[in-house]
């Protein structure tokens, strides 16, 4: 660790440690990777000395969860907002999903902060797996009730294609760098909701 870093915590450790941690952890997580992001650059982004850290963290994977936890509360992912929004019907915030993607300028796509830290962790830290699972499930649920709400036929049929669509969609973009799949992925989940409206009249 550099000097700079090593004299910071003196100044800034005690209230107000946690917070710094949980917020320095955030983007480091998600832009650079879980596993590429070490204690040490941790405790440097968050000005904080390593005995601090564990003070408030005994792991990091006890960080992560809390990383995930705040996301899932407090900071809900760009696309997962579209869900949220008052300005918009029902059928409009389900293709609304997939702007985010779409109009992605990030030189690297990172996509969803869950499926990350799923492919991640690869099953071995059950505390995130479920976490991810809680959070998955409820994103369905959301896209289920707009789904009713947009006046579909079958909304949980419909919401779980959509899911099937998004999360891929997400995926895909992810792996390969390549955000133009939204705009495949939108076209789709506008004929499923069209198909499946069309079927209650």
């Amino acid at each position: 660790m550099s000097t700079k870093a090593a004299a910071a915590p003196a100044i800034r450790a005690g209230r107000g440690a946690r917070e710094r941690i949980l917020q320095a952890a955030g983007p480091l997580f998600y832009k650079e990777g879980i596993q590429a992001t070490g204690i040490a650059r941790l405790v440097e982004a968050a000005h904080v000395s390593t005995r601090t850290f564990y003070q408030h963290f005994p792991s990091k994977n006890a960080l992560v969860e809390a990383y995930l936890e705040r996301i899932d509360k407090e900071e809900p992912h760009d696309p997962e907002r579209q869900l949220l929004r008052e300005d918009l019907g029902a059928r409009e915030r389900l293709l609304a999903l997939f702007e985010p993607m779409e109009a992605s300028t990030s030189p690297t796509f990172r996509g969803c902060p869950f499926h990350n830290a799923a492919v991640e962790a690869a099953g071995t830290v059950p505390e995130v797996a479920e976490l991810v699972r809680r959070h998955k499930m409820r994103f369905r649920h959301q896209l289920i009730d707009a789904a009713k709400e947009a006046g579909a036929a079958d909304p949980q049929t419909l919401g779980i294609q959509l899911s099937v669509i998004f999360e891929g969609a997400a995926a895909l973009a992810t792996s390969c760098n390549d955000t133009s799949v939204a705009t495949h992925a939108r076209a789709l989940a506008a004929q499923l909701i069209d198909m499946a409206l069309a079927d209650v009249k």
